[in-house]
């Protein structure tokens, strides 16, 4: 099966590439190998003969402007193209919470290319995946000021993207459901607690500053937007054997 990944350069779509690469012919899409959504540049090569497509691409800006122009551009030129080449089924891989952050523009613009998707005529299924390990950093940096983040006492159910890309993987080889998967990490946390013990392990001088209405990507949370509420896949990596380990942290 010939099964091309958008954004297959990344950090989930390289390990999606690992794992289905000896079964299956597998096409890396990306601007680094000449594939480019945003202008289309290389689709209809990249696609000739596809039976399967995997999205797991991402916007190099999140600001509200330009990340809307990624998200809709991309997949108003991708989903016609696949369209065109008999694409049998499309994954997309989005957030847990999508639908409950729409003050965030990030996720105003996920909403948007998960609705091309469900009207494109295509057999898709879209993954909602929650907050990856590898991101903790990130959500401290844009969360800190003068040495002090802000933090929502919101629950999180953080994974790792290993148990991410298997589960993309497994429903790569599968027939398409055309909804929405939710999948989680195997334990929640609260996120100032969570990045609490992601500064604690790594050593880094930022003190946390709990505030319930201290906004995630620019909007602000209840209790649960970010817990999965159907979960069908939780992951076997515990946050604590995966911060263990060296490489980890940064």
């Amino acid at each position: 099966m010939k099964i091309v990944i958008i954004g297959g350069t990344g950090l989930i779509g390289s390990q999606v590439a690992n794992r289905l690469k000896n079964e299956h012919e597998i096409v890396i899409a990306s601007p680094n190998t000449g594939v480019n959504t945003l202008t289309g540049e290389g689709l209809e090569e990249a696609l000739r003969n596809a039976q399967v497509v995997v999205d797991v691409s991402n916007s190099p800006s999140f600001e509200d402007g330009p990340v809307m122009n990624f998200f809709k551009t991309s997949n108003e030129n991708l989903l016609p193209a696949e369209k065109k080449a008999g694409v049998r089924h499309h994954i997309a891989l989005s957030v847990v919470g999508t639908d409950r952050l729409q003050e965030s523009g990030y996720f105003r613009a996920k909403q948007v290319q998960e609705n091309l998707i469900k009207e494109s005529g295509i057999p898709y299924t879209i993954v909602h995946a929650t907050q990856f390990f590898e991101f903790a950093g990130g959500i401290l940096a844009m969360s800190t000021t003068d040495g002090k983040a802000k933090l929502s006492n919101a629950l999180i159910q953080p994974m790792a993207s290993m148990d991410v890309a298997a589960f993309v993987s497994k429903v790569a080889t599968e027939a398409p459901v055309n909804k929405v998967l939710e999948i989680g990490g195997p334990q929640q946390f609260r996120i100032d607690e969570w990045i609490s013990d992601y500064i604690t392990s790594t050593e880094k001088a930022v003190t946390i500053e709990t505030d319930i209405l201290a906004p995630y990507s620019g909007a602000i949370l209840e209790k649960n937007t970010l817990t999965p509420d159907n979960p069908v896949f939780s992951g076997t990596i515990g946050y604590a054997e995966w911060i263990a380990k060296p490489e980890n942290k940064r």
